[in-house]
């Protein structure tokens, strides 16, 4: 699926590589540029500040990462997905991979499921998206429902308390040919630095109080490899991949 980004947006500046948009419903959007050498802070905070906006804390987190494994353009949201396996993480649930896709045919499917499987969560659902030349390879963050599909011209259940897309190619005519051209190397880019980012994020929502943003940002400078740390540290609390009860497998994933 594909979310589209509206570009009849107020912009206001914030900080050296993103800045921010409204909405006619005063919701922010925030842009921060991939290919910014701050991009995995800047993100990791966003996400951060947005989980905290949530008015009842919730036990656990759920990422959906929607797309199609099939299409290189729409495959961002299973890349993060399959990305964020890699990780040890405490609480977290995660739907859509490569190996188990969620897309237009599952969606409605999977939402149920995971409205009745995690009732005190907050979700964050992770798609694709075509915008303007200008907001190329910026990834998008905000409160609210992603509306799946809208890049495509698809109806599709909207899903999510906070969203993430990524702009990986520009929108107007015969976007399945725009998809299916995308270069794999952008979505690449972005998946690591959306999966980075979410590492750092959530365990700072589910540790806040015990270690400092700097904390937090130091660590993930001293190891490169995040993976090392995070599996060092939260070895016990590992992420799962679920599905809905009537798919081949469910339940949790090694």
């Amino acid at each position: 699926m594909i979310y589209i980004i509206f570009k009849k947006l107020k912009e206001n500046k914030i900080e050296r590589h993103g800045f921010k948009m409204k909405n006619k419903e005063n919701n922010e959007t925030y842009y921060i540029d991939e290919a910014s050498e701050s991009a995995i802070g800047d993100i990791s905070d966003t996400l951060f500040t947005l989980l905290n906006r949530i008015s009842t804390p919730r036990k656990e987190l759920v990422f959906l990462c929607i797309g199609s494994d099939r299409v290189t353009g729409d495959s961002l949201g299973p890349m993060v997905g399959h990305h964020l396996l890699r990780y040890t993480l405490l609480g977290t649930h995660i739907y859509g991979t490569l190996e188990h896709p969620v897309h237009a045919l599952n969606l409605a499917e999977t939402i149920a499921y995971i409205e009745n499987a995690h009732p005190e969560s907050i979700i964050i659902a992770i798609d694709a998206s075509l915008g303007s030349k200008k907001h190329q390879g910026y990834i998008t963050l905000g409160c609210g429902p992603l509306k799946p599909g809208t890049g495509v011209h698809k109806k599709l259940p909207s899903i999510g308390d906070i969203f993430i897309t990524g702009i990986i190619n520009t929108s107007g005519s015969f976007e399945h040919l725009i998809l299916q051209t995308t270069r794999l190397a952008t979505v690449m880019r972005m998946t690591d630095c959306i999966a980075s980012a979410i590492v750092i994020a959530s365990q700072r929502y589910y540790f806040k109080g015990n270690m400092s943003t700097s904390a937090w940002h130091s660590a993930y400078t001293k190891y490169p490899a995040f993976l090392n740390f995070v599996s060092k540290n939260f070895s016990s609390n590992e992420a799962s991949e679920k599905r809905p009860s009537d798919c081949a497998v469910s339940g949790v994933k090694p």
